[in-house]
């Protein structure tokens, strides 16, 4: 187990869509290891596969004392009348959070380290974090989904931070 490195933007594996895994192998129980150690400290609720640099279909989560992950998630199902718009941040994108709209609940499904089907599901935090943690497995940042004026000055504070 290994406490990894986190990924911040610009960096372009951020915006790359990750591999399914096909094969639970020695390589892929390593990476789990490695996402609930990264993950296991305060103020981190979630951490995908490619924000430690690994282009393949797993996050890791932290959430009310519960450590978890899930491997190959897709989003089945998502609250089509409750929505919540608190202020969402992201390890990839250190020190900016911005109201961003999510369904107030979320249903993943996955595999786990055997190869057997898990269901994750959850409200509130838990459901931002399943939405957040696909999207990043997706290829996508929280940032893509802020209305347009909140997104215009995201962009600007984060070019400012890296300048």
């Amino acid at each position: 187990m290994a406490m990894r490195d986190i990924r911040v933007v610009p960096d372009p594996v951020l915006r790359t869509p990750c591999e399914p895994i096909t094969e639970i192998d020695a390589r892929v129980r390593s990476l789990v290891e490695d996402l609930l150690e990264t993950v296991d400290h305060e103020g981190r609720a979630g951490l995908a596969a490619n924000q430690i640099g690994v282009s393949l279909r797993a996050f890791s989560w932290n959430i009310d004392d519960e450590l978890g992950y899930v491997l190959n998630p897709r989003i089945v199902e998502l609250s089509e009348d409750e929505y919540q718009d608190g202020d969402e941040g992201c390890l990839s994108v250190p020190g900016l959070w911005y109201p961003t709209n999510r369904a107030w609940y979320a249903r993943v499904v996955g595999q786990d380290l055997d190869g057997k089907e898990v269901v994750v599901e959850g409200t509130e935090l838990m459901a931002r974090c399943l939405q957040h943690e696909v999207d990043h497995l997706d290829g996508m940042l929280y940032l893509d989904r802020l209305e347009r004026s909140v997104r215009k000055k995201a962009m600007r504070a984060m070019r400012e931070q890296l300048a």
